[in-house]
Formats: structure tokens, C-alpha cells, sequence
């Protein structure tokens, strides 16, 4: 896939770089960027309270709120939320909505996110999920979006954030409108987007077969999961699932021009939405639950970190929830990470349970290769209507733009959403004169559905029965859950909305891995898996779960989720680790878990070295990187000359190996599936894939390429760090550098770029670690692209002595001390002490806040 752009500062750097060189003057910034700084200490009216209100921030300005009923405890979390995070939210509901040029203005970039969302229909979707709600579910956001709108009652746009005053500078910039609930639900939607599955893998194949020509040599490049050396999280299960008939091309011709342009312009429209939570290989996590029996406390041990894009601030906002009195009518009691925009918390614990998530993988989205003309598409030899609205994109400062939005039966069609001169749109075949190639894109988050409902049940959940009834609502993104319980009970359960494929023999894979021919209803989608079928562990013999992306069940066990999932070297590494702990009697503690999250042994160095030593390198100053790898203990510590000369290798082994093969775009990334590919060809030093086809004449085989890598990183570093290898560290090149979203980027003044972006932080590990700081080797940048967005430890048996650490603050605004307080020991690997109970929060408070009700 092309490399995801971001929307950084080129949505409005360029315009006004002189006139915001005068706005960081020191006069200026004392009150531009502190003047949104919140009021967090004393007594505040909050208009629609029914009591008052208790607020407590610990030194990090985590807020823990309290309050006498639902309402009163989601207003004043709304209201909090916008004190700290309102831009973060607004753009993010700019974002959802398609409405992005209505905030940053005139922008091509913006323009075309806005084209493809609205094509998309995000915030469509979430409207028609609103009366899905449970009453008590639509009462909580309502709550929370009332909380917003009292914070912004009366203030004007840089009293709230002071992005608002920097884009003022290029576009006006009128008081943000109210927080409508559904804003919070179509988050969900974009959340949802960035961790869906497989299609970057759907779109690669179908292109590379255009430069292959064998579905065989295709799948090559994307071998199954090596279930005999990775274990799944569910290790047995007592349905099989259905087969599929192996691949064909016999029948449609991928190779067309015309299917190939369709393809190409899908990509192309799809990569123009941005990344509000993360994009690529590295978007993942890792979590597991340890049984009682082998932990110090004698109760469970719970550890989560997601793994999402790095930004400033982060994804997560920390948050405790509690209502005064726990009762059937306030049933609230929970702390942990929640998301601006969003009441409630998504990951941590309540008094009797804690839940983690991790991506599942399951594969919720297919292309539909469709044949459409003058708005009309083929369906079994006859032409049905495409449904056709239109939509209008405003756009501060410009002219509104009209857009015309046509779906068919499978979703929308995404091929037409951009105008790319460039790609090469020829009309089908002559069993079909006149139609042309379009895509459609069925996701399961396109049909509305009872997310919002899965928040608070998680949230309140007591047991595995608790957990079970919330996987049922938590459809959309497709999230596996880990939970642990104070009564001394592990477990795992899979939920999702995952379609029913029906097994074709036909021209094309029916498993959902190769786009699919959208005129033959054989290959629709025949309903959901229903939950009841969706696996699931409870207190399993080994005495712990594992889940960190890994394939849910062994191949052929349990109902169909996916195909392409990740390889299952970081759940395989924490399995060993636990086992070996287990297995020499050490009882885990919440120490040793934190210390485990951070672990950075590289199965890249254990597959290659091996062979990487075996090859002769002639000239001694080539020959002192290999050198580093023979006493190498194969860990990618941020201080390892080892591990930076061994990341060297392996991009150069990656791009020596497969730039002559792969269509433009789709240059290996260097993620675990190409550590298979590698694993696979190391045995065959004859492999076409070692060849560069761009020297005729000249075979080269698996030892010349190794070679050439281990001579060109040498000589790489040697220019760009220092000739002496004693000089290098892996944290030079691997840095982590959270960027703002909008003002963020190269190219803006120096002193705003270093307000809104903090320092960037030396990091060890790296992609398919259970360190998991992505790196991708298609770019020749070593800088993490994504990574643990949060850590927490949870001790069940001792819920105040759990541990957590955010990647920036628990503050949106720059100029807080806790925009980015948390970083440091985050790129350090440490984490701060979490309190729970009522007395452990008091304790810790530095900030007390009272909201009362305003006086009559």
C-alpha cells in the first residue's frame, strides 16, 4: 500500500509561516497559549448538575470524578474532557464527519479526506445507530455532550485551544457548535477504521498478482500462520469451520488494465483518510491475564498496552469514574483509559473486574470488483440502480464543493471518490461493452450496530458471563478481551461482527484475502457469525491467556474470522516467558509484568543471524558490523550498536530482495509477515525471489543478497552515524516523536513546533516485539510509526498497587505541564503508581475541584 500521509501542518503551514513566526513571540504566546489553560482547583458552577460534584487530579492531572447519580458523573466528565482535550475531540469529530475543511479551509488534502469520509458515511451510520441504544446508553451521552456544552458556553474559540487562535491566522474561526452525541458515536466509526483488518492485504495481493501472474507465487508473499510454531489464543474449540476452494484466476483476468485502474484508484482515495488512532503493520497490542496461583498476591494479574500511532496528545485520556454510592441506579465504579469525546472508560478495571483489549484481526472488510455504467450495476447477468446521493463539503475560506456519492448493494463505490487523472480507467471486457471497472467496499461497520452499548456493560461487568453479554454488543471495531477478577478467574472472549463467506469455487479466493467479483451474488456475504459460535477460554489448565493480535483458534477450528492476521511472534515470546516463569516457580508480581511489556528480544535476529554469520564478508571494515552480531545477546536495547547494524540488515535484506518484484507502493514494510516470507526463502538459496531481475545476465542467489546487506548497512552507518561501530545505539536512529495532528509538522516556525510537539525520546525495540515500537523498513527511516499507546498492570488482588503510564499527558493543551509529563518514563519503560480506592485517590490528590449546581 502507499505510504499513509498524515494531515500534519501542511493543512496550514505554508499560508501563514511569516505570520506565525509573530504569533510565538514570547509577548504573544503568555496569551495565546496559556490562556486556555482550565481552572482546576476551587468551586465552579456546572449548569445541569443535580448535586455536587468532587474532582480530584493527581500530580499528573489525572481527574478522578465522583458524583450522586449517571447523569451528574457523565456531565461532569464531558465538561472535564473539554476543559483538557476540546480540540482533540472537535477535530476529531471534523474528521468522522467529513468536515474537515470546514475547520482548516481551502486544503487539497483536507478537501479529500472530506470526499472519501462523506462517501463513507461515518456519521451517517452513527445517526442511524441512535435509536439501536439502550435508553440508559443514550442518557449517558447525552449526559456527557451536555458536560461539553457547559464548558463551552460563552467562551470564545482561543479560550478553548489555541490551535483555534494559530488557524484564525488563515481562515475565521467562529465558536465551535455544540457536542451532539452522535458526534461521540461517529469516533467510534474512524476508531474503527484505523483497526480494521485485512484489506491493505487484499489490495497487495490483487496488485502484485498484475506483476506475478501466479496466484501461487502471490500467496508466497503471504504465508499462513504458523499455528505449529505460534500458538493461537484459543488452542482448541468444538466447531470446525468451512473450507474454502483454493485459489483460481481462470475466470477474471486481474491483469486488465481497466480492473487494475479500479484498483489502483480505490487505494489511492482510501489512503486520504486520516489516522486518528494509528495505520500500518504495527497497529496492534498485547495483553495477557496470569491465574492467581503463579502471581505474589495469590489473585490475577492483568496487563494491556495497545499498540496505535504516536501523537501529541496521545490517544488515551486516563480517567477514574465513580459514583458515590454504588447501587443498581449508579452502578459506576471504574478507572482506566478512556477516549476524548467518548464517556466512560474503555480499558481498566472496577472493583471486581479488569478488562484489556487487543485487536482481533477479523477480516470485516471486502472490495467488490463491480461493473457500472450511467448508474446502473450488473447483478447475475442483469443491471440494477446504484443508490446515488448527493453531499456537500463547506470549506473555510473557499468554495463549497458537491460530491456525488453512488453505492451499491455491497457499499460504497470508493474508486470514483477521487479524480486521478493519471490512472488508467479502460471499460470491462466485451462480455460486457460499455460497463466499466468500479470497487465497492462492504465493511461491517457500515451497517449500524450497538457499539455505544458495549462501553458501559465492560464497564460495570462483575464476571465471564458480564463479559460474555458485552462481546454481544462490541461489534464494531472487532476487539479480542482479556479480563481477570477479583475472585480469582481468568479469561478471554472474542467478539465481533464478522461476515459469513459462502465457500465458492470461482474465479477468486472466497475467504475474503482477493477482491471479489461483485456481479456474482455467490460471493455475498451470507449474514454475521453468531456470537454464540465466537470463541472463548475461561481459567485455562496453563493458568494464563495470551492475546496480542495473534490468530484467535488453529486453522479449521472454530467459526471463520480471518485469514491475515498478525504472525504471533509477540504472543509466542510473552507465552515462553510466562511459561519459563512458571516453570522455574517465580510468582509474577506487577513489577515483572511491567518489565515483561518492555521485553525486546527480536525473532528477526533469531531466524537471520544464523545465516547472516555463515556468510563470508572479504574486506575487515565490512566485516566489523557482521562482528557485532556473533556475541549479539539478539535484544533491540535502545543502547545496542548491534541491534541498529542488525535493523540496517534486514531493510537492505528486504529491499535487495523484493524492489524488483513488487508493484510501486507495496515495498515490504518489514512487518512479521515479511519475517515469514524471509524464514521461508532461507531454506531455498535459489528462490526466484533472491534474484534482482533489474541485472540480466546475472543470478543471484540467497548469500549474494545477504552479503550486499551486511556490506551496504555497514557502509550506511558508517555515513550517517560514525565509522566506529562502538559509536552506535540503536535509539539514535529510533526515536519516538509524537506529533499535533494539525500544527505538528516540519516546516513551522521552530518555537511552535517545539510547543506543540514534545522532545522526541531514544526507544529500544521494534516491529513484532513484544517492545512493540513499529519502524517501517519501506520508508529509510528508523522512527517509530507506532507503539504501546498506554501500559497498565492491574494486581486483582491488591487493586491499588496496579501501575499504568500514557504515552504524552493527560492535558491537550501545549503549554500544560501535563501535555507530555508522561513520555519520558513511558520511552523508559516506566510506569507510575495507579490508586483506586477512595482513601488511595485522596491521598494522591494534588487538584480538588467542586462543580455544584448554579444557584437560582
Amino acid at each position: 500500500m502507499p505510504r499513509r500521509h498524515r494531515l500534519r501542518a501542511a493543512l496550514v503551514v505554508l499560508a501563514v509561516v511569516v505570520v506565525l513566526a509573530l504569533v510565538v513571540t514570547s509577548l504573544v504566546s503568555a496569551l495565546v497559549v496559556r490562556r486556555p489553560l482550565p481552572d482546576v482547583q476551587g468551586t465552579q458552577a456546572l449548569a445541569g448538575l443535580e448535586a455536587e460534584v468532587e474532582v480530584t487530579r493527581d500530580a499528573r492531572g489525572v481527574p478522578t470524578i465522583v458524583a450522586e447519580t449517571p447523569y451528574d458523573l457523565f456531565l461532569a466528565q464531558g465538561y472535564v474532557s473539554a476543559q483538557e482535550r476540546f480540540f482533540q475531540m472537535d477535530y476529531r469529530r471534523h474528521v468522522s464527519a467529513g468536515r474537515l475543511a470546514e475547520l482548516v479551509g481551502p486544503d487539497e488534502s483536507a478537501i479529500e479526506a472530506d470526499r472519501v469520509i462523506r462517501t463513507l458515511g461515518w456519521r451517517r451510520v452513527a445517526e442511524q445507530e441512535w435509536d439501536l441504544l439502550s435508553p440508559d446508553t443514550r442518557d449517558h451521552l447525552q449526559a456527557y455532550a451536555d458536560g461539553v456544552n457547559a464548558y463551552l458556553e460563552d467562551r470564545d474559540p482561543g479560550s478553548i485551544g489555541m490551535e483555534y487562535t494559530v488557524l484564525g491566522l488563515r481562515v475565521p474561526q467562529q465558536a465551535p457548535e455544540a457536542w451532539d452525541p452522535i458526534d461521540s458515536l461517529a469516533w467510534l466509526k474512524a476508531m474503527a477504521w484505523d483497526l480494521r483488518a485485512n484489506y491493505d492485504r487484499e489490495l497487495s495481493r490483487a496488485q502484485t498478482y498484475r506483476f506475478v501472474q501466479d496466484v501461487a507465487r502471490v500467496e508466497e508473499l503471504f504465508p499462513p500462520y504458523p499455528q505449529d510454531r505460534n500458538l493461537p489464543i484459543v488452542t482448541s474449540a468444538d466447531v470446525a469451520s468451512e473450507a474454502f476452494p483454493a485459489a483460481s484466476t481462470t475466470e477474471l483476468d486481474l491483469t486488465d488494465a481497466g480492473l487494475q485502474g479500479a484498483l489502483e484508484s480505490a487505494e489511492r482515495a482510501l489512503s486520504a483518510v486520516p489516522h486518528l488512532v494509528g495505520d500500518g503493520d504495527g497497529i496492534g497490542s498485547n495483553s495477557w491475564a496470569v491465574a492467581g496461583e503463579h502471581t505474589a498476591s495469590g489473585k490475577p494479574i492483568l496487563a494491556n498496552d495497545p499498540h496505535m500511532g504516536i501523537s501529541a496528545p496521545g490517544v488515551w485520556s486516563q480517567v477514574g469514574l465513580r459514583c458515590a454510592e454504588v447501587t443498581d441506579a449508579c452502578p459506576f465504579d471504574a478507572t482506566g483509559f478512556s477516549l476524548a469525546g467518548l464517556p466512560g472508560v474503555v480499558i481498566g478495571h472496577n472493583g471486581s473486574l479488569a478488562w484489556g483489549l487487543t485487536n482481533m484481526g477479523a477480516d470485516v472488510t471486502d472490495f467488490f470488483l463491480e461493473r457500472v455504467e450511467d448508474g446502473e450495476v450488473l447483478v447475475d447477468g442483469q443491471r440494477a440502480p446504484l443508490d446515488v446521493r448527493t453531499e456537500t463539503i463547506e470549506v473555510a475560506g473557499g468554495d463549497d464543493v458537491e460530491i456525488e456519492v453512488r453505492t451499491t448493494r455491497h457499499g460504497p463505490l470508493v474508486s470514483d471518490v477521487l479524480d486521478l487523472p493519471d490512472v488508467q480507467r479502460a471499460p470491462v471486457p466485451d462480455d460486457a461493452p460499455g460497463l466499466r471497472f468500479e470497487v465497492a467496499l462492504s465493511w461491517t461497520a457500515l451497517t449500524p450496530g450497538r457499539t455505544g452499548d458495549a462501553i458501559f456493560a465492560l464497564m460495570t461487568a462483575q464476571d465471564a458471563a458480564d463479559v460474555a453479554a458485552a462481546a454481544v454488543l462490541l461489534e464494531v471495531p472487532a476487539q479480542n478481551i482479556v479480563f481477570a477478577t477479583t475472585d480469582g478467574h481468568i479469561g478471554y472472549q472474542a467478539p465481533g461482527r464478522v461476515p459469513l463467506r459462502g465457500a465458492v469455487a470461482g474465479p477468486v479466493p472466497s475467504d475474503g484475502t482477493w477482491p471479489r467479483p461483485g456481479w456474482d451474488s455467490r460471493y455475498d456475504w451470507q449474514g454475521w457469525v453468531d456470537p454464540a459460535d465466537m470463541p472463548r477460554l475461561l481459567d485455562p489448565v496453563e493458568g494464563f491467556v495470551v492475546a496480542a493480535n495473534q490468530a484467535v483458534t488453529p486453522l479449521g477450528v472454530g467459526p471463520f474470522l480471518a485469514e491475515d492476521t498478525d504472525y504471533g511472534y509477540r504472543s509466542q515470546r510473552v507465552r515462553d516467558l510466562l511459561t519459563a516463569r512458571i516453570a522455574a516457580g517465580e510468582a509474577l508480581d506487577v513489577a515483572s509484568t511491567a518489565e515483561l511489556q518492555t521485553d525486546a528480544h527480536s525473532p528477526y535476529a533469531q531466524v537471520l543471524v544464523p545465516a547472516l554469520l555463515q556468510v563470508r564478508v572479504e574486506d575487515p571494515f565490512d566485516r566489523a558490523g557482521q562482528q557485532l552480531l556473533r556475541d549479539w545477546d539478539q535484544s533491540m536495547d535502545v543502547d545496542s550498536a548491534a541491534a541498529m547494524y542488525f535493523a540496517a540488515v534486514w531493510a537492505d535484506v528486504l529491499q535487495l530482495t523484493f524492489a524488483d518484484d513488487l508493484p510501486e507502493g507495496h515495498a515490504p514494510t518489514g512487518d512479521a509477515r515479511w519475517l515469514e516470507v524471509v524464514r521461508g526463502m532461507l531454506d531455498d538459496p535459489t528462490s526466484p525471489w533472491w534474484d534482482d531481475r533489474s541485472t540480466p545476465g546475472v543470478v543471484e542467489g540467497r548469500d549474494d543478497v545477504l552479503a550486499r546487506a551486511l556490506v551496504s548497512a555497514r557502509r550506511q552507518l558508517t555515513a550517517q552515524i560514525s565509522s566506529r561501530t562502538e559509536d552506535w545505539e540503536w535509539g539514535q536512529l529510533h526515536t519516538a516523536a509524537p506529533t499535533h495532528p494539525v500544527l505538528g509538522a516540519d516546516g513551522v516556525p521552530g518555537m511552535l513546533h517545539r510547543l506543540v510537539n514534545p522532545v522526541p525520546q531514544r526507544v529500544g525495540g521494534g516491529s513484532s516485539l513484544v517492545a512493540a515500537t513499529s519502524w517501517d523498513a519501506a520508508t529509510g527511516s528508523y522512527g517509530v510509526t507506532s507503539a504501546p499507546s498506554m501500559r497498565m498492570v492491574v494486581d486483582l488482588g491488591d487493586l491499588d498497587s496496579s501501575t499504568w503510564v500514557n504515552l504524552t499527558g493527560t492535558s491537550g493543551h501545549p503549554a500544560s505541564a501535563h501535555y507530555a509529563d508522561q513520555l519520558e518514563a513511558w520511552a523508559q519503560g516506566r510506569q507510575f503508581p495507579w490508586p483506586y480506592s477512595a482513601a488511595a485517590v485522596s491521598a494522591d490528590a494534588v487538584d480538588r475541584q467542586a462543580l455544584v449546581p448554579p444557584r437560582d
